[in-house]
């Protein structure tokens, strides 16, 4: 498929995985299920850039507490279909997060190793508490250990775009999510 065929993919409704509707009613379970984890708290939520910008944007507005909210950029797939497992970071946060309550906003998770990275990276600053959420967990793809606490959708071992997935930095502004392969 090239790239400019964004009429395609939204065209051919059996590309369509996870509609608009299921992720709002997901968000909204998600910011609901995580309002009443943090009650009395103020976490920082950390976006995962650039893919889980619009869930963790999506999220934050669903969320009933007071939070803040931080970003970090990794890549680990580099414009291709597959990870290469090896994670580089490309923008650091900037908060303060010693004593904090931190929660990772990514878009999806599937070999692990992003999460891994994050992880140690993270903890190294010694927040209070440090927990991930994911609006994907691929399923059946995990090459390293991991803990994902909040999980929108477990998902076949299948590429994905929308909602802030991408191919080769396309496709992230469309509303629903489609496979690709």
């Amino acid at each position: 498929m090239q790239l400019d065929d964004t009429a395609k993919i939204t065209q051919s409704k059996e590309r369509i995985l996870i509609s608009r509707e299921e992720i709002g009613t997901k968000v909204k379970e998600l910011g609901k299920q995580i309002s009443e984890d943090y009650r009395d708290k103020c976490p920082i939520l950390i976006a995962v850039l650039n893919g889980g910008f619009i869930f963790c944007a999506d999220l934050f507005r669903e969320l009933t507490i007071d939070c803040e909210v931080d970003f970090i950029k990794i890549s680990s797939y580099e414009d291709a279909m597959k990870t290469s497992g090896r994670v580089k970071l490309l923008k650091e946060v900037n908060a303060h997060l010693q004593g904090r309550h931190v929660l990772v906003v990514e878009d999806i998770v599937d070999s692990g190793y992003s999460v891994q990275y994050l992880h140690k990276k993270l903890q190294a600053t010694n927040p209070q508490s440090l927990k991930f959420v994911s609006l994907l967990v691929k399923q059946g793809t995990e090459r390293v250990p991991y803990e994902v606490h909040y999980v929108g959708f477990k998902i076949p071992n299948r590429f994905v775009v929308g909602y802030g997935l991408d191919l080769a930095q396309k496709y992230r502004n469309l509303p629903d999510i489609y496979v690709m392969d």
